[in-house]
């Protein structure tokens, strides 16, 4: 077994707060393996409902790597990290922070190349953000208190970019059925626009503060995930998960991908340092490489 240092991103999941980008030594059994390629058929899907799920979309070894690395960040219970102030109440996240990681290489650059498939675009796919998140049981006490049902909502709000076009890889590390609080989809949503920040309507899904979006955008319902199974979501794409009525945490690996020639719109964020930014110009290649073509 290799020690890998990681850099780890200490703050919360999409929000304001800045990156803490303090050394950690972690262990990873193996570097990672790659991603499989997306089919067309689920080019198709995802071009069609906004999403698409990619079943035994990476192997049992990489999996595995990744659920030993997840627990020693978070602990056997996803509850042991440092509690930490501004976050979400809907699951607990650890940054990850692998496109600086040797071993994290091969998995990285083949999810950009899916998500370059994806947008169907002629840029490239960078790097935008990679994390451990878990979703704790809604039964159980907890030091962090993260495990509030993920309201309906749009990722690109949060996204500190001046344009569409990116997608999240949701990569379950363990078994997850609907009752352990997985995903959920409004097919077609990703056709309706920017809908509203999750702030600004946090507490509500998106299909209260539009009574016509659950007609126009049928949802997909709670999917269930073999380990190594994954979704893949477009940024408008409406999105959010039941709680986790199990007894154990629902586990899994996020990572973000934006196109190449988004721009930074001049918000605060977590997913990258701006120091070096100006508004409205190209992301940094250091801390936002192009990933679909490593």
């Amino acid at each position: 077994m290799a020690s890998i240092p990681a850099l780890c991103r200490a703050s919360c999941y999409g929000g304001a707060c800045r990156p803490d980008r303090r050394v950690v030594i972690v262990n990873v059994i193996a570097t990672l393996g790659r991603s499989r390629p997306v089919t067309e058929a689920e080019v198709a899907h995802y071009r069609d409902h906004g999403w698409a799920k990619l079943d035994r979309f990476v192997d049992q070894q990489t999996v595995a790597s990744l659920l030993a690395l997840a627990r020693q960040k978070m602990g056997d219970d996803a509850d042991s990290n440092p509690v930490r102030t501004g976050g979400v109440d809907f699951l607990n996240n650890e940054w990850v922070s692998g496109i600086g990681e040797p071993a994290f290489a091969p998995l990285i650059a083949s999810i950009g190349r899916n998500a370059k498939a994806l947008m169907r675009r002629d840029v490239g796919a960078r790097y935008l953000m990679d994390s451990f998140v878990a979703k704790l049981p809604a039964g159980k006490a907890a030091r962090h208190e993260t495990n509030a049902r993920t309201d309906i909502h749009q990722d690109l709000s949060t996204w500190p970019l001046d344009r569409t076009g990116g997608m999240s890889f949701w990569l379950a590390l363990s078994d997850a059925a609907p009752e352990s609080g997985t995903m959920e989809f409004l097919s077609g949503s990703h056709r309706m626009g920017p809908l509203g920040g999750y702030i600004t309507h946090k507490g509500r899904n998106l299909t209260e503060v539009y009574p016509d979006l659950a007609a126009q955008c049928p949802s997909s319902g709670y999917l269930s995930y073999k380990a190594g199974d994954a979704t893949v979501h477009s940024d408008l794409c409406a999105h959010g998960t039941g709680l986790n009525l199990s007894d154990d945490p629902r586990w899994a690996y996020i990572i973000g991908c934006v196109p190449a020639d988004a721009c930074w719109n001049g918000a605060t964020t977590s997913f990258f340092r701006t120091e070096k930014l100006t508004q409205y110009g190209p992301l940094d290649d250091e801390d936002s490489p192009v990933i679909s073509e490593f």
